[in-house]
């Protein structure tokens, strides 16, 4: 049950964040990235076309490399709830 309600929280916290239509700083951006791509476990190499992004979405996945997906699901949540939905 608890992990039902995990995966439920996290799914809010994602659509809500794809939905937000202010400017949020890169590095949260960055965090929410690297905890989104391990939630799903998807360590692929980052897709963006210029490579200074690649770069920081890369350092960004091997900073938080050594979570679980459920303690990236977790942090997630936490990263929405306690900087961006305090900014609404």
């Amino acid at each position: 049950m608890k992990n039902e309600k995990l995966h439920k929280d996290f799914k809010e916290a994602v659509a809500y964040i794809n939905n937000y239509n202010r400017l949020l700083p890169a590095d949260l951006l960055l965090k929410l990235y690297a905890y989104y791509k391990i939630a799903h476990n998807n360590y692929s190499n980052p897709g963006s076309k210029t490579p200074l992004i690649n770069a920081f979405k890369a350092n960004a996945l091997i900073q938080a490399q050594d979570v679980s997906p459920e303690i990236a699901m977790q942090t997630y949540i936490e990263l929405v709830e306690n900087h961006v939905r305090k900014l609404s």
